[in-house]
């Protein structure tokens, strides 16, 4: 119990039995929470004094989370409202609600705030269905920092001087200045790294298939920045929701790598996760960081992001080299058709398939990121997207259903089309009983649903893949995935259809 109270107790709500079901235990990754992260490490630079709880990592009930931030006795609570990637934001939220309410209830004089993806797309919302006192729409730093200089946090005159915040005032919901995003020149001075030592390191756990040639060691685990946004505009995307518009700032890479040495001699790091939505994308940026690490002999296990179209061939040498042994790319859809109704790009089939080739001739495994129930998704299309899946053969592949998250184009259409929405937050989660993806031109979402449940079966079981995943990782592996379909997850809306692969999908 600290002497004084502490400005603020950033609190990371987690809910991973909810999101994942049956994979929760130990299938899922367990990573750090990158922007609860960064925020503490900002705020504590200016000289306040915070704390980090992160619910997940703990192990711990709502009641716990919340009895702890509160015997903290902070002037300030922030929850941090952020996921594993982007869209996991809007899942947490439940978690964030739950936890709002129980400090709500609690024996607690100071003040709650509601920061991340999810609160910055819907605030006023937030707001109303919120048991907290201040919402931030932004990044969150900008907020914090002008909300703890107010002396009466119960004066509306001066909170309508804190830029992105949003507080009650005679029952109207106000948000009188935006927040501006920190320019890339300051990031290394603004957000000067994670407040790694406030966080049980010992706790995270790596994804599965990160580690598929060595399994029994997933921990220890990082997850970081090394840029925040995204330039792109993919309709379903709700990156950029804390940002405001589609960007890219890069820390430098002299700067990241110093994030690198520490978790690496600090903490023993070596399987980490680069979580920038588009991290090959700058030639320079990639280039200097791969040759920083090079240079250090340091002996990561990374995977990162990249696009189709923004991988470079010379690069690849270069990144396999700095230990970057995957790459995740966002395929979608083998419809260009369907790609271009959500802009997702304007490279065809071919261009997939020889760039998945090139990377895995470089050395580096492909995690293949596909969705089904876009707009203008049906039958064939759907069943072509798997087909492809097939044809490629990635090391990984991740199955989604379209969903409209709060803070991409999609949401706004789901709304102003009136579409069937998920009656709460958790439901978005792409593993959950609840689960209710979008309906497309030509089918019903628990159709999608199903489809998408029984192509991820279809893969995973699929007699080339595991050919090809015991040749490279062994019989081991193969078990691993054989106990991993044998899990099943229960769908309420599932809408079982008589899916069908031709016969040559099989072979």
């Amino acid at each position: 119990m600290p002497s004084r109270p502490l400005d603020v107790v950033f609190l990371s709500p987690g809910h991973h039995r909810a999101i994942y079901q049956g994979l929760a235990g130990t299938h899922a990754a367990l990573e750090p929470p990158i922007w609860a992260g960064l925020l503490a490490n900002a705020v504590r630079d200016q000289g306040y004094g915070v704390s980090l709880i992160d619910q997940e990592a703990e192990g711990m009930t709502v009641e716990q989370v919340a009895l702890q931030a509160m015997e903290l006795r902070p002037r300030l609570i922030a929850v941090v409202v952020y996921g594993q990637q982007p869209s996991a934001s809007t899942q947490t939220m439940t978690a964030a609600q739950e936890v709002c309410a129980r400090v709500r209830a609690g024996a607690y004089d100071g003040k709650v705030i509601v920061v991340g993806g999810h609160p910055s797309a819907l605030p006023a919302r937030t707001l109303e269905d919120t048991e907290t006192d201040f919402v931030c729409q932004g990044e969150g730093l900008t907020t914090l920092l002008g909300l703890l200089q107010v002396g009466d946090l119960d004066d509306p005159a001066s909170l309508r001087s804190v830029p992105g915040l949003w507080f009650r005032e005679d029952g109207r919901s106000i948000n009188a200045t935006s927040a501006a995003t920190i320019p890339e020149s300051d990031l290394t001075r603004v957000l000067p790294g994670m407040a790694w030592d406030l966080l049980p390191m010992v706790a995270y756990r790596a994804h599965n298939w990160h580690c598929f040639d060595h399994l029994d060691r997933r921990r220890p685990y990082a997850s970081i920045y090394t840029s925040l946004g995204c330039p792109y505009r993919c309709s379903f995307c709700c990156v950029n929701a804390p940002f405001g518009k589609p960007s890219l700032r890069l820390w430098s890479p002299e700067f990241v790598i110093t994030e690198l040495e520490t978790l690496a001699s600090v903490y023993g790091i070596t399987n980490l996760k680069i979580a920038d939505e588009m991290f090959v994308l700058n030639e320079r940026h990639v280039s200097r960081l791969c040759d920083l690490i090079i240079e250090r002999g340091y002996r990561f296990n990374i995977w990162a992001y990249a696009r189709v179209d923004s991988v470079q061939d010379h690069l690849l040498e270069r990144m396999k080299r700095a230990g970057i042994n995957w790459l995740c790319l966002g395929i979608e859809s083998k419809s260009r058709y369907v790609r271009d109704g959500v802009l997702k790009g304007r490279y065809g089939e071919q261009e997939i398939v020889d760039v998945v080739r090139r990377i895995k001739a470089a050395g580096i495994h492909v995690m293949g990121n596909y969705i089904f129930g876009l707009p203008d998704d049906d039958d064939t299309s759907m069943q072509e997207t798997l087909d492809l899946a097939l044809e490629l053969n990635c090391e990984m592949a991740n199955f989604y259903s379209a969903m409209a998250y709060p803070g991409s184009p999609l949401y706004a259409l789901a709304v102003k089309e009136g579409w069937l929405l998920p009656e709460q937050w958790d439901h978005y989660s792409q593993h959950a009983y609840e689960t209710l993806p979008l309906p497309t031109k030509h089918l019903a979402g628990g159709e999608v649903l199903s489809f998408r449940d029984w192509a991820w079966q279809q893969y995973f079981t699929n007699s080339g893949y595991l050919s090809m995943i015991r040749q490279k990782f062994g019989q081991r592996v193969v078990d691993h995935l054989h106990e991993l379909t044998r899990i099943t997850l229960p769908r309420r809306h599932a809408a079982p259809r008589q899916w069908e692969l031709r016969e040559d999908a099989h072979a």
